[in-house]
């Protein structure tokens, strides 16, 4: 029978030379050593990290869900191979490897799907004339997006330079958006924006007009985007903080490419509404269980640097 020093568990296997809960070398028990009793202690746990994370005046950042893998099992079966072969030594260079990878995935994800503070911001608007492309009457009320210029993140990155907002995601497969904070905007029947692609950069996710949106982004409310590099156009609805396509990637001629402006608008509320690039008929979507009114905002994704101007809601 042989013994462990440091924890002192016994082993009957006189061949075996490690311990196996420590990787202590073991040694031969005295012939009346009374056998160790080892306690089964639960396994410790490591939840993944969660959480989106908004800057302001609500900016949120997420990325999407991805299908659960049984990779785990695999790993777990590796390791177990690897300590009854090498000992505790691996052990100690396992668990750093380990610690290593779990901060770059912590860092890589930006605390998508975690706390940060979310500060208060009052948008202001000005009255202007209705382009030619408003289909209802009364004024278009632009919001002051101005004041949404925050200092840089290492997600997002914030500037307002000749009358142009500019947003850009710093990270590849995730999306940002910014919606306004007053409610007295929700009760709008229309809302579009300028929106262009300043530096002509891919984009897989699109970039474009949030409408319909609670002043809590992501919570409930639709996205209108565009890809000029592909000259195609996508809806989707976020619903508690997922992603739901309504209408898949669709190319459509009415988008300019490049880096030229091009209008987005929605029009109509209830249970149809129409969306229009540059003034002409898109698609329309069925409304059966989104919102039927809101806030409008912008969405940007894939590290993009996306250019807006005159984001307004027609009442």
């Amino acid at each position: 029978m042989k013994i462990c020093p440091t924890c002192r568990k016994t082993y009957d296997d006189d061949g075996l030379n490690f311990c196996l809960e420590d990787g202590s070398v073991l040694t031969f028990a005295p012939v009346d050593a009374a056998p160790t009793v080892v306690m089964e202690h639960p396994r410790p746990t490591n939840p993944a990290p969660t959480g989106w994370t908004p800057q302001n005046p609500a900016p949120y950042s997420m990325q999407p869900k991805k299908k659960s893998s049984k990779t785990w099992v695999w790993v777990l079966a590796i390791f177990a191979i690897l300590v009854l072969v090498c000992g505790g030594g691996f052990v100690g260079f396992f668990l750093y490897v380990a610690s290593v990878a779990n901060s770059n995935v912590t860092a890589n994800k930006g605390t998508n799907n975690s706390t940060t503070t979310t500060k208060t911001n009052t948008n202001t608007f000005t009255k202007s004339t209705p382009s030619p492309s408003a289909s209802v009457a009364g004024e278009a009320e632009e919001i002051d997006i101005s004041g949404w210029v925050e200092d840089p993140t290492v997600w997002l990155e914030t500037e307002f330079a000749d009358g142009e907002f500019f947003m850009t995601s710093k990270q590849k497969g995730y999306y940002y958006v910014l919606v306004a904070k007053n409610d007295e905007f929700s009760g709008a029947t229309g809302a579009r924006v300028t929106v262009r692609n300043a530096e002509d950069k891919d984009a897989s996710m699109g970039y474009g007009l949030v409408f319909d949106s609670e002043t809590t982004p992501l919570t409930n409310g639709y996205a209108f985007l565009i890809d000029t590099k592909r000259k195609k156009y996508r809806v989707v609805r976020h619903e508690s903080e997922q992603e739901k396509t309504v209408t898949a990637w669709t190319s459509s001629n009415l988008i300019k490419a490049g880096s030229e402006p091009n209008v987005l608008e929605a029009r109509g509320s209830g249970e149809k509404i129409e969306l229009y690039i540059n003034g002409q008929l898109a698609t329309t979507i069925t409304n059966k269980q989104g919102p039927k009114s809101g806030v409008p905002g912008l969405y940007v994704g894939d590290g993009a640097k996306i250019g807006f101007r005159k984001l307004e809601v027609v009442k």
